[in-house]
């Protein structure tokens, strides 16, 4: 359950939303929740007219619901829209925007004088704050951080405790960093000496350059560029114990799962999906809006095409392919 955020009634919801509201405008909501867990002061959701009865049947104070709904003429409070679960997320990103931190930094975190903080920025117990940072209007800075010099954060960012963000990193608005992540760290690039068989450390004096409302989930890793600059676009999200590598170029809107690792020089171009313990070798290209599903392996140089296109298997191929070659072993292993 979300709690303890900003009021509203469900009229000033519905009407924020743009949702029909059926049933009483006035009621106040306070939060978020299940279904099984809510109480009067919540909103609940529902996608599918089958679970309307135990919707309706809750201790909730108002839910919403899709179009299907408009011809129940069912009893609580119901805010009607096309897409529900949408709606829901707005609903509690709404009810949140009061927000519980407090301006100001901690006495015990360390400010540089040569960073710059704007209004309503909020340092936490023990972070620490470099040369020449510069940090957005609204942004907090959770317990513990340690943000490198010359550093660039954006408005209304949320870095979580325990986030490590190397020099020159930059952040734009609205990035959400979970605790423990690694941001803008040296890449894995080393070069063999032929004689000694010694490994030795390729420069990596690139940068990283994060978009706005990127999301970064906890104790995941994005590298710098070696050489120039590793980019993860606009809007994009990444999972818990996600690893970016080197130069990578993550398009806008894209969605990765946990456990996935990108090597180096890979891209990903805009509104691609990547499931859970995707492997992506170097130079891979998933072009514009493929699908690659769970545990997936990309080999180097790979281009994988095709918008709506789910890829499986590994190597990675289309669905039906790889669904086919299945079929074909089991057959096989029918006539031994």
């Amino acid at each position: 359950m979300y709690k303890d955020g900003m009021t509203q009634t469900t009229k000033a919801i519905a009407e924020a939303l743009g949702a029909r509201l059926v049933g009483d405008g006035s009621i106040e909501i306070t939060g978020v929740a299940s279904i099984e867990s809510a109480g009067p002061g919540d909103l609940i959701f529902v996608e599918e007219e089958k679970k309307m009865g135990a919707a309706m049947a809750s201790r909730a104070g108002a839910v919403v619901a899709g179009d299907f709904e408009g011809r129940s003429g069912a009893g609580k409070t119901t805010l009607i829209a096309a897409h529900p679960r949408l709606a829901f997320a707005r609903a509690a990103a709404m009810l949140g925007e009061a927000g519980q931190s407090i301006p100001g930094v901690h006495a015990s975190a360390i400010v540089e004088k040569s960073a710059e903080l704007s209004e309503q920025v909020e340092v936490a117990a023990h972070a620490v704050i470099g040369e020449r940072v510069k940090i957005g209007r609204g942004t907090t800075v959770g317990a513990g951080a340690c943000i490198g010099e010359d550093v660039v954060i954006g408005a209304e960012c949320q870095i979580f405790p325990n986030v490590t963000i190397y020099p020159r990193t930059r952040l734009g608005d609205r990035v959400v960093v979970h605790a423990g992540a690694v941001l803008g760290s040296d890449g894995f690039g080393f070069v063999r000496d032929p004689a000694s068989g010694k490994y030795e450390k390729f420069p990596q004096v690139g940068t990283l350059v994060i978009g706005d409302d990127v999301e970064i989930g906890a104790n995941a890793t994005i590298d710098r560029g070696a050489l120039d600059a590793t980019v993860i676009g606009r809007g994009t999200k990444l999972d818990n114990l996600v690893h970016v590598g080197h130069n990578v170029h993550i398009g806008e809107d894209v969605v990765v799962a946990a456990q996935t690792g990108f090597s180096g020089s890979s891209v990903a171009e805009d509104g691609v999906i990547i499931g859970g313990q995707v492997g992506i070798a170097d130079h891979v290209r998933i072009e514009t809006g493929a699908i690659l599903g769970a545990q997936c392996g990309v080999p180097s140089k790979k281009v994988i095409r095709g918008k709506g296109v789910v890829f499986w298997g590994t190597p990675a191929r289309p669905i039906r392919e790889y669904l086919k070659e299945l079929a074909v072993l089991a057959r096989l292993a029918k006539k031994d």
